[in-house]
C-alpha cells in the first residue's frame, strides 16, 4: 500500500484541499474526480450511504485522482474495519472529546501489535492477492483522523493531540460551534480562537491540522490560521450553488 497523500502531508507545508462526499452519490464521485481535489471525504456518519455504496465509491478512485477517505460514524471497531478493508487510506473519526477515544481510534485502524485490526482478503488487499505486501504496510500508510468539535475535546486537546497514531486533528466547525453554546455562529471570534488553539497543538505534537470550510472567506481564513487539510465544502454544496447561479440568471 502507497498512500501519496500521506506523503504529501508529510513533506510539504502547503494546504491540501478535498471535498466531502455528501450524497451517498457515486456518480457524483466520478464527476468530480478529474477536477483536481486531493482527498474525498466519503461521510457515512450524516448520510444513508450503505457498505456496498462506500466501497463503490473506493474502487471508483482506486485509479488514481483524489486519495479516498471515510469519515465513520463513531469510535467503532466495525466501522472503521469496513471502509480500511474496502480500500479507503484513511479514516475520520467524529466527537472525539478523549484521550481514550483517540486511542481506540488507533487501535481499530492498526493491525497488531500496533492495534487490532483483524486481516481479511477485502478490496484492500486485492482480495488476498497483495496480502503480505498490504499487511507490512498498511500500518504506516493509512492515515487516522480525529474530529475535535466538542467543548471537551478542547479541555482534553494536549492529551488527544498526544495520541500516537493520530496523524489529523480536524475541527468540525459547525458541532464545535453548537457545543460552544454558539448555535450557527460559525465565523464567532470564539470559534475561530477554538481553531487556532487547535493549529497550535498540532504545532506542539507534529500533527496535521484539518477543517472544513463552506465558503470563500472561511478557506481564507482556514488557511491564515494554519490548517493543512481542508475540506472545500461538498458536493451537496455544489450542486445547490450551481442550481442557486442557473436560476439567478
Amino acid at each position: 500500500m502507497k498512500n501519496a497523500l500521506r506523503a504529501r502531508l508529510s513533506s510539504s507545508r502547503e494546504p491540501s484541499f478535498g471535498t466531502w462526499i455528501s450524497s451517498s452519490s457515486v456518480v457524483s464521485v466520478d464527476a468530480l474526480k478529474g477536477l483536481g481535489f486531493d482527498w474525498f471525504m466519503i461521510d457515512t456518519e450524516h448520510t444513508p450511504v450503505n457498505p456496498e455504496t462506500m466501497a463503490a465509491m473506493v474502487s471508483t478512485l482506486a485509479a488514481g485522482g483524489p486519495s479516498p477517505l471515510v469519515r465513520v460514524g463513531n469510535v467503532d471497531q466495525y466501522l472503521i474495519k469496513q471502509a480500511l478493508d474496502a480500500g479507503a487510506q484513511g479514516i475520520l473519526v467524529p466527537l472525539v472529546s478523549t484521550e481514550a477515544q483517540a486511542k481506540a481510534a488507533v487501535s481499530f485502524a492498526k493491525y497488531p501489535p500496533e492495534g487490532v485490526r483483524g486481516a481479511a482478503a477485502a478490496a484492500a488487499s486485492r482480495y488476498g492477492t497483495e496480502l503480505a505486501s498490504y499487511l507490512r504496510t498498511a500500518n504506516a500508510e493509512t492515515l487516522v483522523g480525529v474530529q475535535v468539535e466538542t467543548a471537551e475535546a478542547l479541555d482534553n486537546l494536549e492529551s488527544i493531540a498526544s495520541v500516537n497514531g493520530v496523524d489529523i486533528l480536524f475541527v468540525g466547525p459547525q458541532d464545535l460551534t453548537l457545543s460552544l453554546g454558539l448555535l450557527d455562529d460559525r465565523k464567532n471570534p470564539k470559534v475561530r480562537e477554538a481553531m487556532r488553539s487547535v493549529v497550535r497543538a498540532c504545532e506542539r505534537h507534529g500533527k496535521i491540522p484539518g477543517t472544513l470550510v463552506i465558503d470563500q472567506e472561511e478557506k481564507l481564513a482556514a488557511v491564515e490560521i494554519g490548517f493543512r487539510f481542508i475540506s472545500l465544502a461538498s458536493d451537496i454544496r455544489f450542486l445547490l450553488s450551481g442550481a442557486k447561479s442557473y436560476l439567478k440568471g
